[in-house]
C-alpha cells in the first residue's frame, strides 16, 4: 500500500477489533501512527471512553507523545438494548460511548489538530430505520450523524468532519450465499473493507471539499421498499 498517511498521527476508538480494528491496520499500512483505545486488553491504550478521566488521559499521552493528530476515528460500539430490558444506567451508558466521548475527544483534540485534519464517525444505518428492542444503539448512532454536521459547522476551516452509516458489515470472514445475499441491492453482504476504504478516502486530499456529510454503505438495503408479498417478501406472523 502506498504510504499516504506518512507520519500522520491517527485515532481509532475501539479499534481492537471487528471494523475498528481493520480501519487501525489500514492506516499502519499507509505510514501513520496509530492510536487505539478499546475496552479490550491487548498493545493499545485499554479503557474504557464512558469514562471522562480515561478519555483526558488518553489524550493526554497523545499529545505529549506526538503534539498533534491528524486523524479520529470514533468508532467505538455503544450497547444495544430495547426499552423492555434496558435500564436508565445502560440508555446512559450507551450515549456515552456512542455520543459523549466522540464529542469529548473532538473538544480535548481541538486545539492540536493539524491542518488538513479529519474525523469520521461511525454511526449505523439504524440512524434512519430500526427493528424492535434497539433503542439505545439506535439513538446513540442516531445523535453521533447529527453530532457530525453539528461538528462540520463549529470546525470549518480547521477539520473536516464526515460520518460513515455501515449497513450489514460481517466482521468474521463469513461467506454469505442465498437470502442473506440476493436480498442485498449489492448482492452481497458488506465486508470490513467497504468501510475503511471509505474512512481512508475521507481522510485524505480526495476528499478534501467534503465535510458534514454521512456516507450510508449497505449495499442499497434502506433504499429499497419491502411490502407484504411483494418481490418475495412474507411477514410471517
Amino acid at each position: 500500500m502506498e504510504k499516504i498517511f506518512e507520519n500522520k498521527v491517527a485515532v481509532v476508538t475501539g479499534g481492537a477489533q471487528g471494523i475498528g480494528r481493520c480501519i487501525a491496520d489500514q492506516f499502519q499500512k499507509a505510514g501513520a501512527h496509530v492510536c487505539v483505545i478499546d475496552k479490550q486488553e491487548g498493545p493499545h491504550y485499554v479503557g474504557d471512553i464512558s469514562k471522562k478521566h480515561v478519555l483526558e488521559q488518553f489524550a493526554k499521552e497523545i499529545i505529549e507523545k506526538y503534539g498533534h493528530v491528524d486523524y479520529l476515528i470514533n468508532n467505538a460500539l455503544p450497547l444495544m438494548k430495547g426499552i423492555d430490558e434496558c435500564s436508565y444506567e445502560e440508555f446512559q451508558y450507551a450515549m456515552s460511548v456512542g455520543v459523549t466521548a466522540p464529542f469529548y475527544l473532538t473538544k480535548l483534540f481541538a486545539p492540536h489538530f493539524a491542518k488538513g485534519a479529519a474525523i469520521v464517525n461511525i454511526s449505523s444505518s439504524r440512524d434512519r430505520m430500526s427493528q424492535p428492542q434497539t433503542e439505545s444503539y439506535t439513538a446513540a448512532k442516531g445523535g453521533i450523524a447529527a453530532l457530525t454536521h453539528a461538528l462540520a459547522v463549529s470546525l470549518a476551516g480547521h477539520v473536516r468532519v464526515n460520518s460513515i452509516s455501515p449497513g450489514w458489515i460481517d466482521t468474521n470472514n463469513t461467506i454469505y450465499e442465498g437470502s442473506d445475499a440476493i436480498q442485498q441491492p449489492a448482492g452481497r453482504v458488506g465486508n470490513l473493507m467497504d468501510i475503511a476504504n471509505m474512512v481512508m478516502f475521507l481522510c485524505s486530499d480526495k476528499a478534501g471539499f467534503i465535510t458534514g456529510e454521512n456516507i450510508c454503505i449497505d449495499g442499497g438495503m434502506t433504499r429499497q421498499m419491502i411490502y407484504h408479498g411483494d418481490n418475495g417478501w412474507r411477514l410471517e406472523l
